[in-house]
């Protein structure tokens, strides 16, 4: 198991990559919509995004779990994690509350 230190570099860079993954709706990519509420990183960096999505019903479910896995891949190829696992929750629900202020912005739902 890595150092602490080396789980949170490990966290940023999932994080920073998943800013790629954009929800073909609105435009956004999932991090500043909020929509990923974690990541986990086990002894071997085999790698879990815990998120939700705007809505249950949500016809592109599919589209945004391949695009997640499909973004991490580059991690994968450089040996930076190993196996990645999505986890789509609906606890805590998802609010606006959530999105960056750029979203906010970006989508005129600024407060």
């Amino acid at each position: 198991m890595g150092t602490e230190q080396e789980i949170q570099e490990t966290k940023d860079r999932v994080m920073a990559q998943l800013e790629n993954v954009i929800d073909p709706e609105l435009g956004i990519d999932i991090v500043n919509l909020g929509l990923v509420y974690d990541i986990l990183v086990d002894a071997e960096w085999n790698v879990t995004v815990v998120m939700t999505l705007t809505s249950m019903g949500c016809p592109l479910a599919g589209v945004i779990h391949d695009q997640v896995k499909q973004t991490l891949s580059e991690l994968q190829e450089l040996k930076e994690i190993g196996d990645v696992d999505v986890n789509i929750v609906w606890n805590p629900p998802w609010t606006k509350d959530k999105m960056s202020r750029y979203a906010k912005i970006a989508l005129g739902v600024a407060d």
